[in-house]
């Protein structure tokens, strides 16, 4: 799935055949997440992408062919990826913290992504995670941006404990992720959106209060006695950013998870509540390669069906018509929409 311009509709259509460089690996991909950072690379946000060029960064599938310096990947296995590809060399590698590696590649961004039969990725043996047999392909699509982003913001970033307050503002994939984790971990969950239907969702998910508005601090703060404890803007909206930090009690942690481009504008956020109630603005890019163990026994101890983030799936020539519809300020549809390509 190529475009040409920016907001001009992409169109499937045959390209040439990846090839792995000397450290990477070809994958047959077998299913991939339809996100809305595919949305803002499609329109323009990211300076990282250049035309003509193929989106797609949440991927599932089987490796085929491999470079000559790989040692720990093999042909025939089923991988996935986080969004951000580390280098395995630099500063931040070095201390664990690939997801802001100072060399990223990023699928879908920096190069071509994975709306496509084959994906290339580079640094294979530092960035490909193995899936466990009982984990399908359509499924594991979702771990590598939105779950695993939400898994970091709540749990690591968050630092979030049992019996807190947890606003999530946004329940796209990201925030819908964050309402599943957050009431995994014991938390108390406000939901936050524009649908009613993805707010039914969330409530099925196990969100206590669910808040159909655009200005909902004022009523986090009643319902919550006082604020959140931690609070997420899932959207990444100058708006849903000053609601979250709105939305929070004193010593309250602020996660920004939706990205902000700046031509979106530029959030206003209360400095004097920041310094008087001493709240923490964070912000939280991805997982790395290395979390994806825990966040999967973290899956398993707690019974997590990942399935149920499953919104539908479609063929890749209906992915352009999915991604056009995240031009609409309120998602058309609840759950996330997965790519499914046939296994070669």
């Amino acid at each position: 799935m190529v475009f040409e311009a920016f907001g001009d509709l992409p169109q499937v259509r045959d390209v040439a055949e990846p090839i792995p460089s000397p450290d990477g690996v070809v994958v047959a991909v077998e299913a991939t997440g339809v996100c809305r950072s595919d949305w803002h690379a499609w329109r323009g946000h990211d300076p990282d992408v250049r035309l003509p060029h193929v989106p797609g960064h949440e991927l599932a599938g089987t490796i085929v062919a491999v470079g000559e310096r790989v040692r720990v990947r093999r042909v025939g296995e089923r991988v996935t990826v986080p969004f951000v590809c580390a280098c395995g060399a630099c500063p931040q590698c070095a201390s664990g913290n690939q997801q802001i590696c100072d060399n990223q590649f990023q699928p879908g961004f920096s190069g071509w992504g994975s709306f496509a039969e084959r994906v290339a990725l580079d640094h294979a043996d530092v960035n490909l995670v193995p899936l466990p047999d009982g984990l399908d392909s359509v499924t594991a699509a979702a771990l590598g941006c939105r779950f695993g982003t939400a898994f970091r913001a709540v749990l690591r970033q968050g630092e979030l404990s049992a019996g807190e307050w947890v606003a999530v503002h946004g329940c796209g994939g990201a925030g819908m992720s964050a309402v599943l984790l957050a009431v995994a971990a014991g938390a108390r969950v406000v939901a936050v959106d524009l649908s009613a239907e993805v707010l039914a969702m969330a409530k099925q998910f196990g969100a206590e209060v669910t808040i159909q508005s655009d200005n909902p601090a004022e009523e986090i703060r009643e319902i919550t006695g006082g604020g959140a404890h931690l609070s997420l803007d899932c959207v990444g909206l100058p708006a849903t950013c000053a609601a979250s930090v709105a939305s929070l009690r004193k010593r309250g942690r602020h996660v920004q998870v939706g990205l902000m481009p700046p031509e979106q504008g530029v959030p206003p956020i209360p400095m004097h509540r920041v310094i008087a109630d001493e709240l923490r603005i964070l912000g939280s890019h991805g997982l790395q390669a290395h979390e994806y163990p825990a966040m999967l026994d973290f899956v398993t101890r707690s019974g997590l069906d990942l399935g149920r983030l499953v919104g539908r799936r479609i063929s890749l020539d209906e992915a352009p018509a999915a991604l056009a519809e995240m031009d609409r300020p309120v998602p058309a549809r609840a759950g996330v929409t997965v790519v499914e390509l046939p296994r070669p």
